[in-house]
């Protein structure tokens, strides 16, 4: 890298909400090593609103998964345009790998496992087991930054935390994100319910999500109606939420996007894993944060990598069987302080 000018650099990670939000942390080291470079970014569409006024990004590419092939190839002509220095390809798919090698830019780096890596200038071994994912993608540019992985960050603007204002404004409160895309990451409607039965009267409860969980939330508030319950699912876009997040007394979510949303904005956090174990390395990484699993050993846990939509054992006794005294511990001495 000595002498290599880096004026322009394109960050690739076109997978879920979560992994784009911990792919934030490629842009934090990189700025901090190359403050004057421009940094676009390409994700799948319907994340695009997580860099809104983001003070380092310069640029976002939107990949339309559901488009065909002709919607790539403008992609890539508009990518080959912009004459990046620099491409870090931080997924490991095929049409990721397709863009980075068509990029046009002189310098590629990418995971081995990636199926078109033959054509990076630079190839990195993405190693599971032992490494939060923050470093799996810090290996992608520790060779030309440092050895210390940047935590992933959110910069919700002026406009969101006038938008959450009178929420905040309404006393100590408690955010829960209930909902999870797989059934065996979800814990269940019952068990929020006897949560949220037990917590202190003192603090209101704001239940996220998107518009599709609107339902699922109210099918918890209509059980609690003795609770000061508001449910925002579908009226917050991602950087409300995160703003909102921020400033609640512990954030509730499952081991899904909002857990890496509280990370993103180091709010304090309790995660709550069913079938999946933080081990795989997508754990929380807020200051304060407490994880909520099973204590005895359960031989079908974890059931996969990502979640399931049904419990292979038909018991799901990974989400039944978690005990939920240390929460309320937890909060008992975080409201003291």
């Amino acid at each position: 890298m000595a002498g290599k000018s880096l004026g322009k650099i394109l960050i690739i990670q076109t997978a879920f909400l979560g992994d784009v939000i911990l792919a934030t942390g490629v842009i934090e080291k990189i700025h901090t090593h190359f403050p004057e470079s421009k940094i676009d970014f390409l994700l799948r569409k319907g994340n695009e609103s997580l860099f809104n006024n983001h003070p380092i990004i310069n640029e976002v590419f939107v990949l339309d998964k559901k488009k065909k092939y002709s919607h790539l190839l403008k992609l890539i002509k508009d990518i080959r345009a912009r004459g990046y220095d620099l491409v870090v390809n931080v997924q490991r798919h095929f049409t990721t790998g397709l863009i980075t090698a068509l990029s046009g830019s002189d310098l590629t780096v990418g995971f081995k496992s990636n199926p078109m890596s033959f054509a990076f200038n630079n190839k990195i071994q993405h190693d599971f087991k032992g490494y939060h994912e923050i470093e799996r993608n810090h290996k992608l540019i520790e060779w030309f930054t440092d050895d210390l992985p940047s935590r992933p960050r959110l910069y919700p603007g002026k406009e969101n935390f006038e938008k959450i204002k009178s929420f905040v404004n309404k006393g100590k409160y408690i955010c829960i994100a209930p909902a999870s895309i797989w059934f065996t990451k979800q814990f269940p409607p019952e068990r929020w319910i006897e949560l949220i039965s037990k917590l202190p009267e003192r603090f209101r409860i704001y239940l996220l999500g998107s518009k599709s969980d609107y339902k699922l939330c109210e099918g918890i508030q209509n059980q609690l109606e003795k609770k000061d319950i508001v449910n925002l699912s579908g009226k917050l876009d991602l950087l409300d939420s995160a703003a909102l997040m921020q400033k609640a007394v512990i954030n509730l979510v499952n081991d899904s996007a909002p857990m890496h949303i509280a990370s993103a904005m180091n709010a304090s956090t309790c995660v709550i894993y069913c079938s999946t174990i933080p081990q795989f390395g997508y754990g929380p990484l807020s200051d304060n944060s407490l994880i909520l699993e099973v204590t005895e050993g359960m031989t079908c846990r974890p059931c996969g990598l990502h979640g399931r939509t049904n419990c292979p054992e038909k018991h799901f006794n990974c989400a039944y069987q978690i005990d939920l005294q240390p929460l309320f511990t937890y909060i008992d001495n975080t409201s003291l302080i």
